[in-house]
């Protein structure tokens, strides 16, 4: 199944400031989380953006917040966003497609995206934005995600697929802005 940007949305999932410096590649994985939230955002895909306890973990980076700009932020203690409902009348409960990125692949993206799945969903965790401390903690995430029904795909391969073709000033502007010297 392809990604339609008519029927997805983007979770943002959990991408906080005193979170990131332990991630690795964590500024490889905000950098690709904030391209896009950038593409989404330009194409009309809703975005929504979790934080996992923001008293102990800080705010969502600010870089990528204000690319967020005006997305719903929704707060958990829950690691998963479904467990603790705080995607109810999001965009994300409302739309058949969920794609993911975020931090930790192993914990919050894992288990968001397994309860998202058992829900019905058709859910895209995007490789090159999500990110754990450790490296063999994502890998064993995306084998496992993907075990479940999980599509495991790139940020090009989402933005392609929500641009569906080349024709018209849509794609020349992904292209131009995003795509061309990314």
């Amino acid at each position: 199944m392809l990604m339609n940007r008519e029927t997805s949305s983007l979770l943002v999932v959990d991408v906080q400031e005193r979170l990131l410096p332990s991630i690795a590649d964590g500024e490889a994985v905000l950098g690709n989380c904030s391209w896009l939230v950038g593409v989404a955002r330009r194409m009309g895909v809703p975005v929504v953006v979790s934080e996992q306890y923001p008293e102990g973990l800080g705010p969502t980076a600010a870089s990528l917040r204000a690319t967020a700009g005006d997305a719903p932020l929704v707060t958990k203690t829950h690691f998963s966003c479904v467990a603790d409902g705080c995607l109810a009348g999001t965009a994300v409960e409302q739309r058949r497609q969920v794609v993911v990125v975020g931090t930790e692949a192993h914990v919050c993206v894992m288990q968001t995206v397994l309860d998202l799945r058992w829900q019905g969903k058709e859910v895209f965790v995007v490789a090159d934005a999500v990110g754990s401390r450790k490296p063999a903690d994502k890998e064993a995430a995306l084998a496992r995600m993907r075990s479940h029904g999980v599509e495991i795909v790139t940020r090009e391969m989402v933005a392609f697929e929500w641009l569906h073709d080349s024709a018209g000033p849509l794609f020349r502007e992904i292209n131009r802005d995003f795509i061309r010297d990314n």
